[in-house]
């Protein structure tokens, strides 16, 4: 298993996304955390909005009965998003979400906490202050934010003095807007058009490390490019690459992401023990630059 440096902490190159944890039953999501734990992969993200709060809830009982010590892992919720509504960045907001996502994890602190979509009403004084206040409590011990261009996070940093060490940004080769833009620089395609600010250039420049969430995903949750027929030189590409590392297409897709030299984390989004194995056998294969390419035009981007 590759580890990353996240800030201060030392993580897994594969965060195990619980999005679709309310899914499985208590002694189901016991298994499949245990599972996780067994393959090195210790490192959990949550969110406030997955599953209206259910996800937090089975994740810290089913935790809790398998009587691993809480140091042995690391928490990461995400905060901000009120469904169907509005997002919200207030300092009391985002304090009673944290309580709420403390409460059902069964935690006392969280590693990690990102702020989930771009508030635009956000004040950096009063993510600042709750920040301030969540960290005086040991409540939270690193900061970050989710899905924001770097204007977004200078912004921020004008008040907030904790380092943001994270965005978790949508990533895969069928969603590579973040590398087409850098690519097709100076051109007059749709690649070459920048929608996040050169986001993954400022995280390079700023030690920011980039989750990259739906990594098997086109589109805005379109669907899985895996097995789809829209996709089938992709898919075809990564059968081959896969079967000369020995391993399944998905982990194909994983090293694809790690290779990239940015700090990078891959966050999975599946709740059966048996694809998170697949698919994290990924973080132990070293991708030739060739293959790459390969993969990133396979996927339909292009090569000016």
């Amino acid at each position: 298993m590759q580890y990353v440096q996240v800030g201060t902490q030392r993580l897994p190159a594969v965060a195990v996304g619980c999005m679709g944890l309310s899914k499985l039953n208590e002694r189901e999501a016991a298994d499949f955390i245990a599972s996780a734990l067994g393959e090195g992969l210790c490192f959990f993200d949550h969110a406030d909005i997955y599953g209206g709060g259910a996800c937090e809830s089975l994740f810290g009982a089913a935790f809790a009965g398998l009587g691993v010590p809480r140091e042995q892992i690391a928490l990461q919720s995400k905060c901000g998003i009120v469904p169907g509504k509005m997002f919200d960045f207030s300092e009391k907001h985002i304090l009673e979400a944290v309580e709420g996502s403390l409460r059902r994890l069964r935690t006392d602190y969280l590693d990690l906490l990102l702020l989930h979509r771009p508030d635009a009403l956000v004040e950096p004084e009063e993510v600042a202050a709750a920040f301030d206040r969540l960290e005086r409590a040991g409540k939270v011990r690193a900061f970050g934010v989710s899905n924001m261009h770097p204007y977004q996070i200078e912004l921020l940093k004008t008040c907030v003095r904790q380092p943001l060490v994270a965005d978790q940004l949508q990533f895969s080769p069928a969603h590579a807007g973040m590398v087409s833009c850098g690519i097709e620089a100076n051109m007059r395609t749709e690649g070459g058009v920048s929608r996040d600010g050169y986001i993954l250039d400022y995280c390079r420049l700023h030690g920011i490390t980039v989750q990259a969430w739906s990594p098997f995903r086109y589109g805005f949750f379109d669907g899985v490019f895996l097995g789809d027929e829209k996709f089938r030189k992709l898919n075809d590409v990564l059968e081959k690459i896969g079967q000369k590392y020995g391993v399944d297409k998905s982990a194909a897709v994983v090293a694809w992401i790690l290779r990239h030299p940015a700090r990078t984390q891959v966050v999975t989004g599946t709740a059966n023990a048996e694809h998170l194995r697949a698919a994290a056998a990924g973080a132990d294969v070293t991708l030739t630059r060739e293959e790459w390419y390969e993969i990133y035009r396979a996927a339909g981007n292009i090569l000016p």
